[in-house]
């Protein structure tokens, strides 16, 4: 009798660094905020690479997987390019196979190039350069850094995420907050990366899903969020990098969130910390498993478990590597708006802002001015989308060992990963989302549509694109 911990055994790179900007930049993510610069800097932003590769593979993209995870809500397509190809040319791997993924904070400025001419604006494009080439250094430093490692993987449970599809009652409407009456998915998955020479820990990835929005409108530092808390926790704690990967949260965010508070922020994010050191430190040694050595008589027959290595067939197990990248053909949804009715509802709500704010109401006002950021932003993303009667929406899914690693854009709800997690309940699987940025924006399940949901409203997709897509994901982990 054994219990077997999943491992992935490969090498693997880590490095993390700075990236955080300057105060006066450009900060206002929140239609609801009064502000548009950062005034300071609650906690440093972080850039974190992980690169792992296949044991037997030399400069091969098929054999390599780059992670790149950044402390920002996103990047559109104009700022993200210009990252992938300074990355690429100065390591060597292709762009394509290049994941650039977002803790999703929106508490670390908006840095959009449209955003140039508006206050603080000015320092976004030198700011974008300096992300681009701390990227560089990072990624060829993880690069450098190869070296054989085994990853062990645990599961525990963290309390900080809520569902947040919430019924407004007395409004008759759907808002975006707190819904304590429905359960949300509290699945943390914590992966130990220790290098085999010596089973030092070289990293520990913290993949977990909330949206990182403890911070809202009323605050004007750039931050991390809870990841930033998070992050401090366990490094105190284990002395080595931690990296943090958003898993899908379309419709989860913290239980205390939309808050100016930073101190609500740390609370967070060491109420996840700890959750995370209470897996990692249950996690066995690399390359054991746990099995039963038999009776010792004392005052009752104990039955005694150890810690023993491995076998042949399992080191050979948790070194298979499989790695694939595709697009799952989604339909756009028949009703999008068209960019001029777009257009003419931004200047309908921007007179509607001018007027409340000479009738000196300032929360008509500030309604107005959010109804106007939210038309600009869908005019950006619409623009920025493929044509055709369908999005190639993104997949990158790799078997490392005895786990599963998917990456995926935009905004998936949480039953992308529920149900994926729920059909093969033996394998882990660490979701990644908003690989490449926004995308399409939202993947809603289809019973969400036509409820007036924010997300719902907001999605570029048809209804029913989240259940293709899972199935898709799902025939693949399947061997279909």
């Amino acid at each position: 009798m054994h219990v077997a911990a999943p491992q992935s055994r490969l090498r693997c790179g880590v490095a993390v660094g700075d990236i955080t900007p300057p105060p006066g930049i450009y900060h206002r993510m929140w239609g609801a905020a009064a502000h548009d610069c950062a005034t300071g800097v609650h906690r440093p932003l972080r850039a974190s690479v992980v690169v792992l590769q296949r044991r037997d593979a030399v400069n091969s993209d098929d054999g390599r997987q780059v992670v790149v995870a950044l402390d920002h809500c996103l990047l559109g397509a104009p700022e993200l390019s210009p990252l992938t190809t300074r990355v690429a040319a100065a390591t060597g791997v292709e762009a394509d196979s290049l994941l650039v993924t977002f803790s999703h904070t929106h508490a670390a400025g908006l840095m959009s190039l449209d955003r140039v001419e508006l206050p603080g604006g000015e320092l976004i494009p030198d700011y974008l350069e300096t992300i681009a080439r701390r990227a560089a250094e990072l990624t060829a430093q993880a690069m450098g850094g190869l070296q054989d490692a085994t990853i062990v993987y645990g599961e525990g449970r963290c309390s900080l995420a809520a569902h947040r599809d919430f019924w407004d009652e007395s409004r008759g409407r759907f808002v975006c907050g707190f819904n304590p009456q429905t359960p949300a998915d509290d699945a943390l998955l914590v992966a130990r990366v220790t290098r085999d020479a010596d089973d030092q820990a070289l990293a520990v990835i913290v993949n977990y899903a909330c949206h990182p929005t403890t911070l809202a409108w009323e605050n004007t530092l750039i931050s991390p969020d809870f990841p930033g808390a998070m992050r401090e926790t366990v490094e105190a704690a284990i002395g080595a990098p931690c990296v943090f990967l958003q898993g899908a949260s379309g419709d989860l965010g913290p239980r205390e969130g939309f808050v100016g508070d930073t101190a609500v922020a740390d609370r967070n994010g060491r109420c996840l910390g700890y959750a995370a050191l209470s897996v990692f430190e249950s996690l066995p040694p690399p390359r054991t498993r746990y099995e039963y050595a038999g009776p010792v008589e004392s005052g009752a027959a104990i039955g005694v478990w150890r810690h023993a290595a491995l076998g042949e067939d399992a080191i050979r197990a948790a070194e298979a590597w499989r790695l694939r990248r595709w697009a799952v053909e989604l339909p756009y949804r028949d009703d999008l708006p068209t960019q001029d009715a777009l257009k003419r509802e931004r200047e309908r709500w921007r007179a509607k802002e001018q007027d409340a704010t000479q009738r000196g109401d300032a929360e008509a006002a500030r309604e107005a001015r959010a109804m106007v950021e939210r038309r600009t932003r869908m005019l950006r993303r619409l623009a920025t989308l493929p044509s055709g009667p369908t999005y190639p929406f993104p997949v990158t899914l790799g078997r490392f060992g005895d786990a599963w690693w998917l990456a995926v854009s935009g905004e998936p709800y949480n039953l992308l990963q529920a149900e994926l997690r729920r059909r093969f309940p033996k394998t882990p699987i660490v979701v990644t989302t908003l690989t490449g940025g926004w995308g399409p924006s939202y993947l809603p399940p289809r019973d969400i549509y036509g409820k007036g949901i924010y997300q719902e409203t907001v999605s570029a997709l048809a209804p029913g694109c989240l259940e293709t897509l899972i199935e898709a994901i799902a025939a693949e982990m399947s061997g279909v």
